[in-house]
């Protein structure tokens, strides 16, 4: 089965796009759940989804240094201007989900590993 790119998934989980719709042909790989920039810098792989409840821009920086393919961001959190458009710049796709993190990521898992 072909995995769905980060547009199918933002569409079927209704996610919100925020930044970087040029590169929603992205096929992410799988996920990773952090908030501790360091883990995620030492942890994530190239192509995951990064889910945080992290909104400074920091987040832009590490997302691109590791190539994720989109950072996913939870809980309703108001995102600064300033980080959409540095994602912009960085080729940072930037996703907003309504829900909290655990919900969020068993959406994910389930998604992206074919069972819904």
């Amino acid at each position: 089965m072909e995995k769905p790119t980060l547009e199918n998934l933002t569409e079927d989980l209704g996610f919100a796009c925020l930044s970087g719709k040029t590169w929603l042909s992205r096929t992410p790989q799988s996920a990773y759940v952090s908030d501790l920039l360091s883990d995620v810098m030492g942890k994530a792989r190239n192509g995951m989804i990064w889910v945080t409840s992290q909104v400074h821009k920091n987040i832009v920086a590490v997302a691109s240094l590791k190539e994720l393919s989109a950072i996913v961001i939870v809980n309703e959190r108001p995102i600064e201007k300033e980080l959409l458009e540095q994602a912009e710049r960085e080729e940072v796709v930037v996703l907003a989900s309504n829900l909290p993190a655990f919900e969020t990521v068993g959406k994910l898992y389930n998604y992206l590993d074919g069972r819904c």
